[in-house]
């Protein structure tokens, strides 16, 4: 388990980027939670991040420079590095994904007439409000 995590994008976080605390957690296992550091907190530094620049930029500016992850799902600490590995990895790589522009599109013929009768609808709405002049 120890070394570097290599995401499936290409994205490496160098073992010395990666600090793991163990402790006693709670979940599975029964009495042997009580006597067994299986509970993993992963803390990686992002600022060490190795692949495209455009890439690290971007997963820096999506998540800062660190990122902590606490797993203590499985009875067994191995497996539980190898979720928070694993959680570390697609985190990464969700936060490479650059972000889709909206491309502006023209109101619908539709929208256009919905909009202009609801309109109407609420200055008729107003113009009942009004005190009706002396001459009406």
């Amino acid at each position: 388990m120890d070394g570097d995590v290599i995401t499936p994008g290409g994205i490496t976080v160098p073992n010395a980027a990666i600090a793991w605390r163990f402790s006693r957690g709670t979940g599975p296992g029964g009495q042997g939670v009580n006597t067994t550091d299986s509970r993993v907190e992963l803390v990686a530094d992002l600022t060490l991040l190795e692949g495209d620049p455009e890439s690290v930029e971007r997963i820096r500016t999506v998540m800062g420079d660190r990122v902590r992850i606490v797993v203590a799902t499985e009875r067994s600490q191995l497996r539980n590095r190898e979720t928070a590995a694993e959680r570390l990895a697609a985190r990464i790589d969700a936060a490479a994904i650059p972000t889709r522009r909206r491309r502006q599109t023209r109101p619908t013929t539709g929208s256009v007439a919905e909009r202009l009768q609801t309109k109407t609808e609420r200055g008729q709405i107003k113009a009942r409000r009004r005190i009706p002049d002396a001459d009406d």
